[in-house]
Order: structure tokens, then sequence, then C-alpha cells
């Protein structure tokens, strides 16, 4: 049995503080769904555990000047019931509504899901493609780190001792792009992704694709963004043999285990097929909001 130390600052300052001054093994609990199995699990004798969500901002979400600026708090449900924020970054939304049951999403946040760093997190390839970046606060002062390059490993992140993530700041999308999330799971709900795609598009007025992102999940030991995928897609109408282009490069940048829920074989070829169809939904929102 782990003994737990708990801790609730109501600053910023205070929670780097005893994060970094801290000789027993520390944790930032923002939703905890993750983190409260892995200390049960646990060998430390003893563990500190920082609550961030008596600190002001932490459980906000807001869009200024058009741009998402989401504390790493805030639980799922509270974030995919706000219609504003859909309505800018739908697959994003998706990704946030994908993870757990009803009673996790009351817990489960954004944030959480991005430092818990999983292969198969949801949101971790929604946030690539919208160029999301984190706020990192810690002894050293504040630092800004791409959401490709924040998660370094499995369960592994670029936050080193005495650093929180502050802010998630997701940039507004130009005009005429929408993006799209889908995984593929082999129950119905309540299970993680044996492999995710995340897209985002920009068409023209005659539908031509301008700019395209292109990330997949759960097939590597990070969700890795697919430059060759998006490079297929700009400068087409997105025909199928493009978008078929664009799936046989994210199988081929894919690198997946087998396992009970997946061979190899399997995770390459389906996430080529979510390629396919997220980048078809994103592009089909384009249409229809596009004034």
């Amino acid at each position: 049995m782990v003994s737990v130390v708990y801790e609730a600052p109501d600053t910023i300052e205070g929670a780097v503080t005893l994060l970094a001054g801290s000789d027993i093994p520390a944790n930032v609990l923002a939703g905890g769904t993750d983190l409260i199995i892995q200390t049960r699990a646990s060998r430390d004798a003893e563990r500190l555990l920082v609550d961030v969500k008596k600190i002001p901002g932490m459980s906000d979400a807001n869009l200024v000047d058009g741009a998402l600026e989401l504390g790493p708090s805030m639980s799922c449900a509270e974030f995919t019931a706000r219609e504003n924020i859909r309505a800018v970054y739908p697959g994003l939304v998706e990704a946030a509504s994908l993870i757990g049951s009803t009673q996790v999403q009351g817990r489960a946040s954004v944030g959480g899901n991005l430092c818990n760093s999983s292969p198969a997190a949801d949101t971790i390839p929604a946030l690539i493609v919208n160029s999301a970046e984190c706020v990192i606060v810690g002894p050293g002062g504040e630092r800004t780190v791409a959401v490709e390059d924040f998660v370094t490993g499995v369960g592994a992140n670029c936050m080193e001792k005495g650093e929180l993530l502050k802010l998630i700041r997701v940039p507004a999308p130009e005009a005429n792009t929408q993006d799209a999330y889908l995984r593929f799971i082999p129950r119905t709900e309540m299970d993680i992704a044996v492999a995710g795609a995340g897209v985002s598009i920009t068409l023209d007025d005659k539908g031509n694709c301008t700019a395209a992102k292109v990330a997949i999940g759960a097939v590597a030991p990070t969700a890795i963004l697919v430059p060759a995928a998006a490079e297929a897609l700009i400068g087409t109408d997105l025909n199928d043999d493009v978008l078929q282009v664009a799936a046989d490069a994210a199988t081929e940048a894919s690198s997946p285990i087998t396992d009970r829920r997946g061979t190899i074989e399997f995770r390459r070829h389906v996430v080529g097929v979510l390629v396919k169809r997220a980048i078809k939904i994103a592009a089909d929102r384009v249409k229809g909001v596009r004034t």
C-alpha cells in the first residue's frame, strides 16, 4: 500500500515549489483517472500528489481571438459540452469524448490524457493536427513545446522535475479549415484505440486542398505526424486515388506492435483506412460550413 501525501496548492508557484522540492516521487493530479490506478500499482513507499484543480485557470477553457486556451484540468465532460469549442474544433472534441465512460468523463481531462502520454491517447493526434502547443512552467520559468514534441516515449514526456503543464494553446484554424478524428476499437465503447487518425484539411473555393495535417496514434511508441500523407493531399481535389496515397503513407509511417488486441499487419491496414475516412469527414465539414 502506497502512503500518499496530498497537497492542493492554489497557485502555480506553490505547485512548482512542491514538485521541485519533493524528496519522494511526485505527480500532478489533474483528472487522476490513470494516476489513481498507477499509484495503487506503485512499489514506492510514499508518493506526493499535487492536485492543481484549485489553481485559477487550470480548469478553464476560453476562445481568445478564435484560439483555444485550455486548462489541463478541465474535465472532458465539461469540455465536450462546450458547443462554441465544438464549432471550431469538432475533431478535437470528438477525440475528448472517446475517453472512457460517462463516469470517467467527469474526471478525465485533455491535459491528463496528454501528460499520461499513452501511445493510444485519443486527444494527442487531434491536438497535433490542430498545431497545439503545451505551455510548461517549472523552476526555470516558462517554456512552450509543440504537442508532437511533448511525448517522448511510451508513458514518457519532456517535462522535467518540478515542471507542470500550465496550458494547452490551440491556434485559431485558417479559413475553410476543419478537423476530424477517428479510431478503431475492438468493442463498441470504453476501450483504447487499436489505431487512431487525426486530420486537418483546408480547401479553396474550388474544393482543392491547400493545406493539410495528418497524425496517427496507437501504431507507434508516440502519436506522430505523417508529412507524406499531408503532402499527397495538397494541390488535389481529394479524389479516391489521392486518398489512397495518403493512406499508404500513413501505413508506411506506422510501426505498431502485435498484442492481443491486434496484429502489426491489422493495425497498419486499419490506420490507413482511418486516415482516408477522416480526410473525407474533415473535407465535408469544410464544405458544410464554408460561406
